[in-house]
C-alpha cells in the first residue's frame, strides 16, 4: 500500500479532519517575556550547577536557549512530529531517572533536579501558549529552590538577586498578557533609531526605575524577615542529608587512624595529599596541611604552622565544639590513647544509614543537637562530632567507636556529607560544683596517670596556686569541689604573664617532659633566660596533668571551633586551623565536661544555651559589628543592647508558651489574638493620622474635594482616574439625587472654578455642605438602628 492510499484512508482521513477542525490555540507573541522567561530558568539551571558543583548547564543551556528560539518562530504551527519526539524524549529522561533512584534514595535533590532540567529543555521545543511559559517560570523557580538547599556557599546570592530581577519584569509582563493587553509600541524619533550618529535607545514595556525600586524593597524585606526567623529546637522528619554511600574493598580496622599528614606509620606512606611531615617522636616538623593532633599518637615536640584551608562545613542547630578524638595517656612529650586496640566496629542495617552509637549516660539535662557535615577537602578517617552522639547517619557499611567516645570510619574524602545527632548536656554549674569525688576504678586507672619524675612538683604547683586563691579573693574559703578548682586552675592558666604562648617555643630535649618545661623553663632556652609557656595545645597537655596531679581525672580531646559562621548561608566553615586541643574533666554521674585553658579562647568552650530559636539574627550583628569601628559598634552595643534584649526576650517568653502543654498553647493563642487586634488597631491609627497629615499639605479646596472622593469611593463610587470632575459629579448625581447629590455638585463646580479659574471659593460653606454627606450618613445609621 503506498503512502497516498495509507493517507486517504477513512480511518486516517477522519482523525485528519478532526485535527483541523480543532481551535487554534492562542499564541504568545510577547518576545520580551519569552526571552525573559527563558533567562529565569538559565538562571535556575546555572544556579543548581553552582550549588551541586556539577556540570549539566554545558549541555543544558544551549539546547535550552535553542529550543526557545524554535519555540518562537514556530509558535504558531501544529508542530506534531515534534511533541512525538518530546515525548519519546520524557519517557527516556524518565527511564534514566528510575535508573540512578535506587543510588540516591539518601538524598534524591540532585537527582530530580537533574530530571526537571531534562524535561525543560525538551519542553522549551514547544512553548507556543502562555500557559506552557508559566510552566518554565515555575520550573526555574523550582531549580533555584533546590539549589538553595545544596548551596553552601555565597556564590548563590548573585544568581538569587539576578533571578529576582529578572522576575519582577516577567511578572509584570505575564499579568499583560492576560489582562490582554499588548506590548505598547510607540513611534521612535531619529535621534531613538540611531540617526544623527547616535545609538538607538532600548525602549522597554516595563517601568524599569519602579522594578529597580521593588527589588530593593523585596531584598531588604527579604532579608529582615530571614534574620528574625526563629530557628526551631529540633527537626520533625528524620530523614537527613547524607552523600552517596562509599564504595571500599578493604575492611574497616577498628583501630587504625589513617592521618593523611602522618608517614612511614606501620611501613606505609601516607595516603594523602599532605607533605607527610609529622612525627611521633622526637623534634620535628609540622605538616601544613593536616592538623598533627588526629592520630592515635601525637607528638608535641613538633614545630610549624598549618596553610589555612577550608576543610568543612558545618550546618548545625546550635555552636559547638567538633570534637574528633580524645587521648588518656601522657607520654612525656605528647599523648596516645592506650587503649586503641580495644576499639570496635559497628554496623548499619542494609535498609538505613543510621549507626546507633553506644550511649553517654548523664544525670544531667540534655538537648538534642542535629550537625550535619559536609567534607570540603581530605581528612583523617576520624568522624567530626558535637559531645555524647547517639546517631549517626554515614554512608558506608561499618564505622568505629574506641574507649574515648570517638568515631573512626573508613574515609572522610572531598563531598562527603553525613549527620550527626548529639544529646549535649547543659553545663549547670550549681550541679557540677556539687558532684562527688569517688571514682570509680576504671576512671582512677585512665585518667590520674602522671610521670612519676614530675608528679610532686606539679602537684606543689597546683596546690600553691589553689592556695593563693585565697589570697586574691581575700577569703579564708578554700576552693573545695572539683569543679570550681577546675574553673581556677584554667583562668589561672590564661592570664598569668609568666605562661604566654610562644610561636615557636624551643625544642624538647629528649628526656625533657613538656609540662614541666612549660612551668618552670626549657632546658634549650637562650642563656641567660628562661622561657616557659608554650604553643596552644601546650597549654591544653598541662592543665590536664595539673588536674590529675591533686586527683581530679582529665583527658586532652581534639577537634576543631566551631569556625566563621556564614549567617547567609547558615553555615559554620571551619578551617584546619581551627584545630586545636582542649581539657575534658570527668564529673560522677554527670560526665565529661570540656574547659579551654588557651589564652585567648573562651574559658567554656561553645555549646547550647537556654534557647537557640534566635541565633541567626545574633550572628548576623556580630557579622556586621566586625566591620565597624569599635567606637561605633560600642555606642551601638550600649544604645540598642536594652532594648533589643527585651524584645528578643519578649519572642523568646512568647515562643516558649508553645511548648508548655495546653494551657500554654491556649494562652500562646489568646496573647496572638490580642496583638494581632492591637497591630490592626495601630496600623488603623497611622493611617488615620498619616491621611490627616497629607490634608494638611494641601490646600484647603483640594482637601476639601479630596475628602468628599474619599467619602464617596468608600460608598462604592470611586472616580475614574478619566473622568473630569464635572463627569463624576453627574454620574454620582445619579445615584444621590437629594441634598447629597446637590452637595456634591457645589464642591465640584467651586473645585474646577479654583483650580483652572483662579476664583477664591467660599471655605467656609463648602465645608458645611462637605458635613451634609457625612451626616446623612450618621442619620442613615440612626434609622437602621430604630428600625
Amino acid at each position: 500500500m503506498t503512502f497516498d492510499k495509507l493517507r486517504n484512508t477513512p480511518l486516517l482521513a477522519k482523525f485528519r479532519e478532526r485535527l483541523e477542525r480543532m481551535p487554534v490555540p492562542e499564541v504568545e507573541d510577547s518576545l520580551w517575556l519569552r526571552v525573559l522567561v527563558q533567562a529565569l530558568v538559565v538562571v535556575g539551571i546555572i544556579a543548581t550547577d553552582v550549588a551541586a558543583e556539577t556540570q549539566i548547564s554545558f549541555w543544558a543551556v544551549p539546547l535550552s536557549i535553542v529550543g526557545a528560539a524554535w519555540s518562537w518562530y514556530s509558535r504558531r504551527k501544529p508542530n506534531i512530529p515534534v511533541k512525538f519526539c518530546i515525548a519519546i524524549g520524557m519517557l527516556g529522561a524518565l527511564a534514566y531517572f528510575l535508573s540512578n533512584l535506587r543510588d540516591s534514595l539518601n538524598d534524591t535533590r540532585l537527582i530530580l533536579a537533574e530530571l526537571l532540567i531534562q524535561l525543560q529543555v525538551l519542553h522549551s521545543f514547544d512553548l507556543p501558549r502562555r500557559k506552557d511559559l508559566g510552566y518554565s517560570m515555575v520550573i526555574g523557580l523550582i531549580l533555584l529552590g533546590v539549589a538553595a538547599t545544596l548551596s553552601q556557599t555565597m556564590a548563590f546570592a548573585p544568581l538569587l538577586l539576578l533571578f529576582l530581577a529578572i522576575a519582577l519584569p516577567v511578572l509584570v509582563l505575564d499579568y499583560r498578557s492576560r489582562l490582554g493587553l499588548l506590548e505598547t509600541v510607540r513611534r521612535r524619533s531619529p535621534t531613538e533609531m540611531g540617526e544623527g550618529g547616535k545609538k538607538p535607545k532600548l525602549i522597554l514595556p516595563f517601568p524599569l526605575r519602579r522594578l529597580s525600586f521593588l527589588l530593593l524593597v523585596v531584598v531588604g524585606l527579604g532579608l529582615t524577615i530571614f534574620a528574625f526567623l526563629p530557628r526551631v529546637p529540633g527537626y520533625q522528619l528524620r530523614t537527613f542529608p547524607v552523600s552517596s554511600p562509599i564504595q571500599f574493598t578493604d575492611n574497616l580496622d577498628p583501630s587504625n587512624v589513617n592521618n593523611p599528614g602522618y608517614r612511614g606509620r606501620k611501613g606505609k606512606e601516607g595516603s594523602g595529599t599532605g607533605r607527610g611531615q609529622n612525627k611521633e617522636e622526637g623534634a620535628g616538623e609540622l605538616d601544613d596541611t593536616f592538623y598533627y593532633g588526629f592520630n592515635e599518637k601525637i607528638n608535641q615536640n613538633l614545630r610549624g604552622f598549618l596553610k589555612p584551608k577550608v576543610v568543612l562545613r558545618v550546618r548545625s542547630q546550635a555552636e559547638g565544639f567538633w570534637r574528633v578524638l580524645a587521648f588518656d595517656r601522657y607520654t612525656g612529650q605528647g599523648w596516645e590513647i592506650s587503649r586503641n586496640k580495644q576499639a570496635f566496629s559497628i554496623d548499619r542495617p542494609s535498609w538505613s544509614y543510621k549507626f546507633i552509637l553506644p550511649p553517654a549516660f548523664t544525670a544531667n539535662r540534655i538537648q538534642e543537637v542535629v550537625q550535619t557535615y559536609t567534607v570540603v577537602s581530605e581528612l583523617p578517617n576520624l568522624i567530626p562530632a558535637m559531645a555524647n552522639a547517639k546517631d549517626l547517619y554515614f554512608p558506608a557499611q561499618q564505622v568505629a567507636v574506641d574507649t574515648e567516645g570517638s568515631i573512626r570510619g573508613p574515609g572522610l574524602i572531598e563531598g562527603l556529607t553525613y549527620t550527626v545527632i548529639s544529646d549535649v548536656p547543659y553545663r549547670d554549674r550549681t550541679l557540677l560544683s556539687k558532684a562527688s569525688t569517688k571514682y570509680s576504678k576504671n576512671i582512677q586507672k585512665y585518667y590520674l596517670q602522671v610521670p612519676a619524675g614530675i608528679k610532686e612538683k606539679v602537684r606543689q604547683r597546683t596546690e600553691e596556686i589553689l592556695t593563693n586563691a585565697q589570697k586574691v579573693a581575700k577569703t579564708n574559703k578554700p576552693i573545695v569541689s572539683a569543679y570550681e578548682k577546675a574553673l581556677y586552675i584554667a583562668q589561672y592558666l590564661k592570664q598569668n604573664p609568666n605562661y604566654k604562648l610562644e610561636k615557636v617555643p624551643p625544642f624538647l630535649k629528649d628526656k625533657e617532659d613538656l609540662v614541666s618545661a612549660f612551668l618552670f623553663g626549657y632546658q634549650n632556652s637562650p642563656p641567660n633566660q628562661k622561657i616557659t609557656g608554650g604553643y596552644a595545645d601546650h597549654f591544653a597537655t598541662v592543665y590536664t596533668i595539673m588536674l590529675r596531679s591533686i586527683g581530679i581525672p582529665a583527658r586532652v580531646v581534639g577537634g576543631f571551633a566551631p569556625g566563621e559562621f556564614n549567617p547567609f548561608t547558615g553555615l559554620y566553615v571551619v578551617k584546619n586551623t581551627d584545630a586545636y586541643l582542649m581539657t575534658e574533666v570527668f564529673f560522677p554521674k554527670y560526665g565529661w565536661f570540656a574547659f579551654d585553658p588557651i589564652p585567648g579562647h573562651p574559658l567554656i568552650p561553645p555549646s547550647i544555651e537556654e534557647n537557640q530559636s534566635f541565633t541567626a539574627i545574633e550572628k548576623l550583628w556580630k557579622w556586621i559589628a566586625g566591620w565597624l569601628p569599635s567606637p561605633v559598634n560600642n555606642f551601638l552595643n550600649n544604645l540598642f543592647g536594652g532594648i533589643i534584649g527585651w524584645i528578643f526576650g519578649a519572642i523568646v517568653w512568647f515562643f516558649a508558651l508553645f511548648n508548655q502543654g495546653w494551657t500554654g498553647l491556649f494562652t500562646g493563642l489568646i496573647v496572638a489574638i490580642c496583638l494581632t487586634f492591637l497591630g490592626w488597631l495601630g496600623w488603623n491609627g497611622w493611617q488615620y493620622w498619616r491621611y490627616h497629615r497629607w490634608l494638611k499639605r494641601l490646600h484647603p479646596m483640594e482637601g476639601i474635594y479630596q475628602q468628599m472622593l474619599r467619602w464617596l469611593g468608600e460608598h462604592g463610587l470611586r472616580k475614574h482616574p478619566a473622568y473630569t470632575p464635572f463627569e463624576y459629579a453627574s454620574a454620582s448625581r445619579q445615584q444621590y439625587a437629594d441634598e447629597r447629590g446637590e452637595a456634591i455638585e457645589e464642591i465640584s463646580q467651586a473645585y474646577v472654578r479654583w483650580r483652572y479659574g483662579g476664583e477664591s471659593p467660599n471655605l467656609s460653606y463648602l465645608r458645611r455642605r462637605l458635613e451634609v454627606l457625612r451626616k446623612s450618613q450618621l442619620r442613615k445609621m440612626g434609622r437602621r438602628r430604630t428600625g
